[in-house]
């Protein structure tokens, strides 16, 4: 069944074999992904994808992953994430 993820990368690895490994998070926990080069090593993740996910490590950018029935990464959407803080700021000065 096909299905999303919603959430924000919180760390990168990249090795210098090429492999890229990742956390996201996203539902108050963690997953790790990883993209390999080397058939032997667990990739589930394409390289494309992988390279897009790391470069928005540090910035207010949110993704969604999406996958595909046999469960891997078929493309991920990125916006920029609300700032809950700031939300909140708002909310308090119109009450004044």
């Amino acid at each position: 069944m096909a299905h999303s993820i919603f959430g924000q990368v919180t760390t990168v690895r990249k090795f210098a074999h090429g492999d890229i490994e990742f956390d996201f998070y996203h539902e108050d926990e963690i997953t790790s992904y990883r993209f390999s080069s080397d058939p032997s090593r667990l990739g589930n993740f394409p390289k494309e994808l992988a390279e897009i996910l790391v470069s928005t490590l540090a910035t207010d950018i949110c993704v969604e992953i999406f996958f595909g029935d046999d469960g891997n990464p078929t493309h991920v959407e990125l916006e920029e994430c609300d700032d809950e803080e700031e939300e909140l700021d708002d909310d308090s000065d119109s009450d004044d």
